[in-house]
């Protein structure tokens, strides 16, 4: 077994822990972090975890903690849920979403979301054409990934899709 496959089993027993059974908001970024202990649904993230908090602050309206699992629990109750365009962490994003794109499409067919959101510019320039084309409900709404000083971006972006969507999402 390789290295990467013990950090995919932990990283999907993780999400399908917190995966609410319908799922209002689908968030779709590109990919798992490559660090094995960094994972938007590990409840021991102790640095770097901007997604979660970003993603917390604009669906819940609250500033989180290291305390994750309440977090989680609640994103979960809101119907709330993401998903890694591509499984695993990868080194050529062009090649590698493009690659992820048809898996992409039918693992987000399978969760019948409401509402789908990209997170992360290049994702939304390769993704939202065929995913639209798929008939899934993406929202036109591109947003930076939240890190790298894209953080105020990401925020302002985010809400302004959070306020297009309807009532009951996190609210």
């Amino acid at each position: 077994m390789r290295m990467s496959d013990g950090a995919r089993r932990r990283r999907t027993a993780a999400a399908a822990r917190w995966r609410p059974a319908t799922v209002d908001l689908l968030l779709v970024d590109e990919a798992p972090p490559s660090a094995l202990d960094r994972y938007f649904y590990f409840e021991d993230v102790t640095t770097q975890d901007s997604l979660f908090r970003y993603v917390v602050a604009g669906v819940l309206g609250v500033r989180p903690t290291r305390d994750k699992a309440p977090l989680l629990a609640e994103l979960r109750e809101a119907g709330v849920f993401l998903l890694d365009a591509c499984p695993d962490p990868f080194r050529n994003r062009r090649d590698e979403l493009v690659r992820c794109l048809p898996d992409l499409a039918a693992r987000s067919e399978q969760l019948r979301p409401r509402h789908v959101v990209l997170i992360g510019a290049p994702l939304y320039d390769l993704a939202y054409e065929p995913l639209r084309a798929a008939g899934l409900p993406v929202v036109d709404a591109r947003l930076p990934y939240p890190g790298s000083g894209q953080q105020a971006r990401f925020a302002e972006g985010f809400a302004a899709a959070l306020s297009t969507l309807s009532q009951d999402i996190g609210r």
